[in-house]
């Protein structure tokens, strides 16, 4: 009997050892939540599925699922990351874009545009699908070189895209000034046409004191004729 008691204690394990393994599970929890702000914070910002880690052919189900792991993952509650709130904002402007219907199909379009010239440059007809079995060991991936090229042509569209704010704020700055020119010879037409008419009375006066002074010298000078 003695025995038996003392292997099943033994087989027990002590407090100790249970609070060492709960301490080590939350350390390498709060490490892996850091890990993934940083993967975040240094994804490319303008290729949501890139943040969310997500392919792109993924449904709008699968992008919401995605995103609720992470941010629940990341959440500045649970996360102990100083940018942990930079990083939950980065996902969540990832998870709103590729939810706008609009702005996901231009997405889809600039990265559908470097698929097919990665293709090209692969000397691959570009209805290759990336279950092709040449496309398996390539080195870089074609994930790899898919993501860089998309990478180039979205940094290409957003300084289109900036490029095109700036230009349109300038022109909306020269079209603010015109018409501020315009307000302001509008004022100065309406001053100069009150002054001219509150001046009236005075040029009138001028002139019939002028017409008199005339009228008189020639009086004068016909008399002294006559």
């Amino acid at each position: 009997m003695a025995t038996s008691k003392s292997t099943a204690s033994s087989s027990k394990p002590a407090s100790d050892e249970v609070d060492i393994d709960k301490i080590l599970k939350s350390e390498a929890s709060a490490f892996q939540r850091e890990v993934e702000v940083e993967r975040i914070l240094k994804g490319f910002k303008f290729n949501p599925y890139d943040i969310l880690d997500i392919k792109e052919t993924a449904t709008a189900d699968e992008i919401k699922k995605k995103y609720r792991q992470i941010s629940l993952f990341i959440h500045p509650d649970k996360c102990t990351h100083a940018r942990a709130p930079e990083a939950f904002d980065i996902l969540k402007k990832a998870e709103s874009d590729l939810s706008d219907k609009a702005k996901r199909e231009e997405l889809d379009a600039v990265i559908n545009e470097a698929r097919k010239q990665v293709l090209i440059s692969l000397k691959l007809p570009v209805s290759t699908p990336e279950t092709d079995p040449q496309l398996e060991d390539l080195e870089p991936s074609f994930k790899v070189r898919l993501r860089t090229y998309s990478k180039q042509l979205l940094v290409e569209e957003e300084v289109r895209r900036r490029t095109a704010i700036k230009n349109n704020l300038a022109n909306e700055g020269l079209e603010a000034k015109k018409k501020e020119d315009e307000v302001s010879q509008r004022k100065r037409k309406a001053e100069d046409d009150k002054l001219w008419e509150e001046n009236r009375e005075q040029r009138v006066g001028s002139w019939r004191t002028f017409a008199n002074t005339n009228k008189k010298k020639k009086k004068a000078k016909n008399s002294l004729l006559g």
